[in-house]
């Protein structure tokens, strides 16, 4: 085994992980719950963008099924973005787990 091959190989990886960190930091995916009426935008970097709650929502005397529309579109977003994340690191990495990348 050749170690300057190995570390040749070693620092693409690198490079490639470093590039599409870049991208997933930019990466948004939406995600909507009851049929559109509550939509959240989460962020490549875990962070959520925005919410977007329907006017017909709001003049309603529900407030729990509101919450709880706004934790599902929240949390589909923030799943919907992590995933891709995840699946562009592994096409990089060839599904190397390594540490700490996500």
């Amino acid at each position: 085994m050749n170690i300057m091959k190995l570390m040749k190989q070693a620092q693409k990886v690198q490079g490639d992980v470093a590039r599409v960190q870049e991208e997933v930091a930019k990466l948004e995916k939406s995600y909507s719950v009851g049929g559109g009426a509550v939509t959240a935008v989460a962020k490549g970097d875990g962070l959520l963008k925005s919410l977007t709650v329907s006017p017909e929502l709001l003049n309603k005397d529900d407030a729990e099924a509101l919450q709880e529309m706004l934790v599902a579109a929240a949390n589909g977003a923030l799943q919907e973005v992590k995933q891709v994340a995840n699946q562009r690191l592994q096409e990089v990495t060839a599904g190397l787990q390594i540490p700490g990348l996500l």
